[in-house]
C-alpha cells in the first residue's frame, strides 16, 4: 500500500518548462507548489490518541470503512509523502459494526439512511469478538477509543477484560490492549512516537449532554478535587507525549449542542387542533395562576391551533418544586378534585414546563427522543398520557438551557487549558469549536461543496447525529493539515472534499 502511494506521488509531479535554461517544477501535491517537506516535524512514527472521533466512529458504530475514513488515517496517508511510516489501525472484523462479548451481541450494527424517516440498523450480525485479542498484530498507531474520556487515557485498567462488566474498562481498547495493565498513553509511548495527535475531552461533556443531564453521566470537572480533573489530566497526557521530544497537534472541544443530535428536533414541533387547544389552555393557564399566587413566574405557554406548539418537558433544574403547591390548589375551589387526582396532577406537573425555542433560552430535544413524541404513556389516564403534550418529556430526553450553560462553562474551561498547553509546548492547534460553529451556522465551503449541520442532508455528519460523515472527517483532516503546516513549516496539501462520501450506503 505504501509503495503504491509513493508511485502515485511521483506521477503527480507536473513539470512546466519556462525556457531552455530554466525549469520550474510545480508540485501539485503540495500546498504551495514547492517540493514537499515535513518542515521541522518528523512523521516517521505517528500515533493518534483520542476517542471515537479519532477512531473513525460513524453511524453509531465502529466498522472498517469508517476507520479508513478517520481524519487520523487521512493525515497519516499525507505523512507518507514526507517520511511518514505505516499507520496501523485496529480494524474491526466487518462493515456491519457492533461487537460481541463472549459470543453475545453487546453493541448493535451501524445505522444507515433510509432516504426518508429515521435511519435504521443495517442487516447482518456483528462478527467482531471483543475477547479475541488482536494485540499480537500490533502495536497500532491509531489509539482512538470510542467512549474514552480524558482521564481514561491514563487508566492502567482501561484495557482489562475483567473490568468491562464493572465499567472500568473499554471493550474497544480491551480488544487491542497489550495486557490488562497498560494505559492508552503508555501504549502509545511504547511505540516511541516522533509525532502525535491528541483530541480528547469531548466525551467529558458529551456523556452528560446525551443523557439529558440526568445525573447518570456527570461532567468531568476542570480543576477537579485535589487537582484531579481535566486540567491535571491534560497536563499529564501532553507532558508524557512530549517527554521524548515528539512534536504534535492538538484540538479543542466543540460546543456539543451544535451537533445535529441536539438540533434536529425542534422544541416546538407539536400540532394541535381546536379541540385540543380548548382542553389544554385552561389547565396550563390555571397552573400559571397558581404559580403567580406563590410569586413564581409562569412556566406554561398559551397554545394555538398550529403545527408549532412547544413540547411539555420535565426540568429537574427548576429552582422551585411546585408539586405541593399544585396538589393543594387542585383540591380546592374551583377545581375540587379528589386528593388522588390532585396528587397525580401535582406530581406530574410540579417540575414541568413548556420548552423554549428562543435563541437565548433554547432547550434541546435529543435525537433519540424523537420517537417518543406524541406516543402514549402506558398506565396513565388518557387525558394525561400523550408524551410531550400532556405528559412531560422525561429529563433524560432533553438538554435544557440551564444544562447547556453548564456544558458551555466546562467546554470553555477545557478549551482554555488546551490552548494554553498547545502554546506553552509549541504544538499545532486546531480550533474545532470554531469550525463546528461555522458548520452549524451557514456551513463550511471548500472544493465547491458546502458542509452544514443539517441532519442527514448536510454532508458533515453521519446518521447518528454526533459523529462526522466521511466528508466531515475529510474536512477535519484538512484543518489538522493546515495547523501542522502553519506550525512546523510543512506543506502538505489538503484533500478534496469531493472525493469523500456524504454518507455510507447500506451495503459496503
Amino acid at each position: 500500500m505504501i509503495k503504491n502511494l509513493k508511485w502515485l506521488l511521483l506521477v503527480s509531479l507536473t513539470f512546466v518548462a519556462c525556457n531552455n535554461d530554466d525549469e520550474v517544477v510545480t508540485i501539485v501535491d503540495s500546498s504551495d507548489g514547492l517540493a514537499l517537506t515535513a518542515g521541522s516535524a518528523n512523521f516517521s512514527k505517528f500515533v493518534s490518541l483520542g476517542n471515537s472521533l479519532t477512531s473513525g466512529y460513524s453511524d453509531g458504530a465502529l466498522f472498517v470503512e469508517g476507520q479508513k475514513s478517520s481524519y487520523t488515517n487521512i493525515i497519516a496517508q499525507k505523512f507518507t509523502a514526507v517520511g511518514g511510516g505505516e499507520f496501523k489501525i485496529p480494524f474491526m472484523a466487518d462493515n456491519i459494526g457492533g461487537f460481541k462479548i463472549n459470543g453475545t451481541i453487546a453493541s448493535g450494527a451501524r445505522l444507515a439512511s433510509t432516504g426518508g424517516g429515521a435511519p435504521v440498523a443495517v442487516s447482518g450480525t456483528p462478527s467482531t469478538e471483543i475477547l479475541t485479542s488482536i494485540a499480537a498484530a500490533g502495536p497500532y498507531n491509531n489509539c482512538g477509543v470510542p467512549g474514552a474520556k480524558s482521564f481514561h487515557l491514563l487508566s492502567p485498567s482501561y484495557g482489562s477484560a475483567a473490568g468491562i462488566a464493572l465499567g472500568t474498562a473499554n471493550p474497544y481498547y480491551v480488544r487491542f490492549a497489550p495486557n490488562a495493565t497498560t494505559s492508552i498513553v503508555s501504549y502509545a509511548m511504547s511505540q516511541t512516537p516522533t509525532f502525535f495527535s491528541l483530541w480528547i475531552g469531548t466525551n467529558d461533556v458529551l456523556g452528560y449532554a446525551t443523557t439529558g443531564g440526568d445525573g447518570s453521566n456527570p461532567i468531568t470537572p476542570s480543576a477537579g478535587v485535589a487537582g484531579v480533573g481535566f486540567d491535571a489530566t491534560y497536563d499529564a497526557l501532553v507532558n508524557t507525549l512530549t517527554s521524548a521530544g515528539a512534536k504534535g497537534v492538538v484540538a479543542n472541544i466543540p460546543y456539543v449542542n451544535t451537533l445535529p443530535f441536539f438540533t434536529y428536533i425542534a422544541a416546538n414541533p407539536v400540532p394541535l387542533d381546536a379541540a385540543s387547544v380548548a382542553q389544554l389552555n385552561p389547565l396550563f393557564g390555571a397552573m400559571n395562576s397558581i404559580l403567580a399566587s406563590a410569586s413564581q413566574p409562569a412556566r406554561f405557554q398559551t397554545l394555538a391551533v398550529s403545527s408549532s406548539n412547544p413540547l411539555l418537558i420535565a426540568d429537574e433544574m427548576l429552582a422551585y418544586d411546585a408539586t405541593d403547591l399544585f396538589t393543594a390548589a387542585f383540591q380546592g375551589a374551583p377545581f375540587n378534585y379528589p386528593a388522588s387526582t390532585a396528587g397525580f396532577l401535582g406530581n406530574l406537573y410540579g417540575k414541568a414546563r413548556h420548552a423554549s425555542s428562543a435563541a437565548a433560552t433554547r432547550d434541546y430535544i435529543l435525537l433519540t427522543a424523537g420517537g417518543l413524541i406524541g406516543t402514549t404513556k402506558a398506565g396513565y389516564p388518557a387525558t394525561n398520557s400523550t408524551i410531550g403534550v400532556t405528559y412531560p418529556m422525561e429529563d433524560k430526553t432533553t438538554l435544557t438551557a440551564s444544562e447547556v450553560a453548564l456544558v458551555k462553562i466546562a467546554t470553555d474551561a477545557y478549551n482554555a487549558k488546551i490552548k494554553a498547553v498547545a502554546t506553552a509546548k509549541g504544538l499545532a492547534f486546531v480550533d474545532s469549536n470554531a469550525l463546528m460553529s461555522q458548520v452549524s451556522n451557514g456551513g463550511f465551503t471548500a472544493n465547491g461543496f458546502t458542509v452544514t449541520g443539517a441532519f442527514i442532508t448536510g454532508g458533515g455528519f453521519s446518521t447518528d447525529g454526533v459523529h462526522p460523515s466521511p466528508r466531515g472527517y475529510a474536512m477535519l483532516a484538512n484543518k489538522f493539515i493546515n495547523a501542522i503546516n502553519a506550525t512546523y513549516g510543512s506543506n502538505l496539501k489538503e484533500v478534496d472534499l469531493g472525493n469523500y462520501r456524504i454518507l455510507f450506503p447500506k451495503s459496503l
